[in-house]
This record gives C-alpha cells, sequence and structure tokens, in this order.
C-alpha cells in the first residue's frame, strides 16, 4: 500500500455497482483463520499484518496455505461457517441494492470453494464472486492455489475492478470492505466505505471518508443509496427489515 496518508477521494450515491469484500465484512470470521487450527496465532499474525498493509499480501499468501493445506472438505466446512456468521442483514442489503438496480459484486482474497457458496447464498450470482480457486487431488487434498489470481498479491484488486470495468460496464462503483487491499482499490472507486463493524483497522480507517462501525449491513444503507433510492422502496414489505434497522441505526 502506498505511504500516502492523506483522505481517499469520495462521492455520494447514486452508484451502480456495489462490491463487497467477504471476510470480515459480509461475515463476521477471517476464512484463513478459521482454517488454521492449532495454527491459529501465527496464521492470525500473518493476516494482521497484511490487512494493515505491513507485509505485501503476496508474501503471506501461498505461506499461509503452505502451513494450513485445506482440504476441499475443510473450504466447504468454511463455506457454513461463513453463513452462520453472516452479519445481520446482509442478504437483505444485497436483496435491497438489486432492488435498486445496482449490480452486486464479492472481489475477495478469501478462497474460492469457500467464498462462493456463502456469496450465493446471500442472493449474489456466482459469475459476480470474484475470489482465488484452491486446487485439490481426486481425493479432495490440497495441491496449490492459483498463484496467477490479481486477488492473491498486493495491488490486484483495482487491477481485477478495472479489467472488470473494460470487460462491462460498471459505471460508479462503491467498495464496502476492512483491510488494505481494500483500501488499495478505491482508487478506482467513487466511494469507499471502511467497514469496522468486526475489525477496525486504524490504516484502513486513518485515509478513508466514510466509515461504518456498526456490525449490521443495514448501517451501510444511507450510505450506499440516495434517500430517493431508499423512499422508493419503503413500501416494499420485501425490504420493511432492513429498512426498519437503517432507520434505528
Amino acid at each position: 500500500m502506498s505511504a500516502d496518508n492523506s483522505p481517499i477521494s469520495d462521492a455520494p450515491p447514486p452508484y451502480d455497482t456495489v462490491i463487497f469484500d467477504c471476510d470480515s465484512t459480509l461475515s463476521g470470521i477471517e476464512g484463513i483463520e478459521e482454517l488454521a487450527g492449532d495454527l491459529s496465532p501465527r496464521i492470525e499474525a500473518l493476516t494482521r499484518r497484511a490487512m494493515e498493509g505491513e507485509l505485501p499480501l503476496e508474501e503471506v499468501f501461498g505461506a499461509r496455505l503452505e502451513l494450513i493445506r485445506p482440504s476441499r472438505a475443510d473450504l466447504a466446512r468454511v463455506a457454513e461457517v461463513y453463513a452462520k456468521r453472516a452479519l445481520p442483514n446482509a442478504a437483505g442489503l444485497v436483496a435491497l441494492l438489486r432492488a435498486a438496480g445496482k449490480r452486486v459484486l464479492v472481489v475477495s482474497g478469501g478462497l474460492a470453494l469457500a467464498v462462493r457458496p456463502f456469496a450465493e447464498g446471500l442472493g449474489i450470482a456466482a459469475g459476480e464472486v470474484h475470489a482465488v480457486e484452491a486446487y485439490f487431488d481426486g481425493a479432495g487434498e490440497y495441491r496449490g492455489f492459483d498463484e496467477d489470481s490479481s486477488l492473491a498479491r498486493a495491488g490486484g484488486k483495482p487491477e481485477l475492478l478495472a479489467a472488470l470495468a473494460e470487460q462491462g460496464s460498471l459505471g460508479a462503483i462503491a467498495l464496502v470492505g476492512d483491510g488494505a487491499t481494500d483500501l488499495e482499490a478505491a482508487c478506482v472507486t467513487a466511494r469507499f466505505v471502511a467497514f469496522g463493524g468486526v475489525v477496525r483497522r486504524a490504516s484502513v480507517f486513518a485515509r478513508a471518508r466514510v466509515h461504518c462501525t456498526r456490525a449490521d449491513m443495514a448501517a451501510l444503507v444511507p450510505l450506499l443509496l440516495t434517500r430517493a433510492e431508499i423512499d422508493a422502496r419503503s413500501g416494499d414489505p420485501a425490504h420493511g427489515e432492513i429498512l426498519r434497522g437503517a432507520a434505528r441505526l
């Protein structure tokens, strides 16, 4: 991450596309730490240093996986934990954004076999989920990961977003995430929301102009939608729960 500590630019809604990180944003866990078991203290330390921007992601990504060597079954289990630990109103926010005509994506440095089914459970299409592929042998044992994935290295998220923009119109983008890799992508977004509802990372909050510290996705409603967009859905019972939650926060 750049040594520049100045606040990043920000433009208010409306947005055409809303992008979420997964770990410590849509869900209250870090998937890699859930996989770590007895290695947890070591893995947590590496993850923290990468998410705070102290170490480039590529220095820790493969090292963590080589230590853990997760099986296909391990990743299926993490997908279930992601879902169990989904933040309140996560699925409701996705539904509200889509009803308002937004494209909703997940862009994550997590492992796709765990992230994708969780995101699909929230109502996000599999094709709108971008994460790192892992490889397994016939018995489901770990055999490596996609080392060419831009999401497995520092600076990869903005590159991926730029590539997606070239493939099809993303329009004005809002990005919600907690880590240094999310902050890196702020340069290609209209708004970056530093999410601290699970973990508040001081280095990320210091640069972001827009913050969310509530562990409830309803708190993001006024940060991602205009008043007119909210009012237009206020009479729809399908969105009543999240809009009432947003009004209370």
